[in-house]
């Protein structure tokens, strides 16, 4: 079943925004840096989480997707996953990259796999979120686009 969601872009200085990533223990510090895009998701006229992405050429990093703690376990995620996905391989990314401390299995199943930090290019290493944001025991996964 695909769940159809509504996409807004929003600003880095959005209260909700703000709030939905500080209430699920993801990074607010560079939220109004230049080349991050911010969007809400709602269904049926609900906001049921947000997402983002920044663009590095052929490379996206996702980031900051979170769904409302109310909505969670409703296939939410998956949908606002998929949709940042097609947005990065529209806007011409071949790969999508992201970090994260607690989900990996849950990217896992959308078809990201780990790798070394080595292995990611220099634009995604020196993002905030790689090179400082995010502890450095954090995994970091890639997705060839489309998939």
């Amino acid at each position: 079943m695909t769940i159809e969601l509504n996409q807004q872009a929003v600003e880095g200085q959005d209260d909700d925004l703000r709030a939905a990533l500080a209430g699920a223990g993801l990074p607010v510090d560079d939220l109004t840096d230049a080349g991050r895009r911010f969007y809400r998701f709602s269904h049926d006229r609900e906001t049921v989480g947000f997402g983002g992405l920044e663009l590095y050429g052929e490379c996206a990093l996702l980031r900051s997707i979170v769904v409302i703690s109310d909505r969670r376990g409703l296939g939410f995620g998956q949908a606002i996953t998929l949709s940042l996905l097609d947005e990065a391989h529209m806007k011409g990314a071949d790969a999508a990259y992201l970090l994260t401390d607690t989900v990996a299995p849950f990217f896992q199943a959308l078809g990201f796999r780990s790798i070394a930090r080595d292995e990611a290019p220099a634009a995604i290493l020196t993002t905030r979120q790689a090179a400082s944001l995010c502890p450095a025991s954090a995994a970091l996964m890639v997705r060839s686009l489309p998939a």
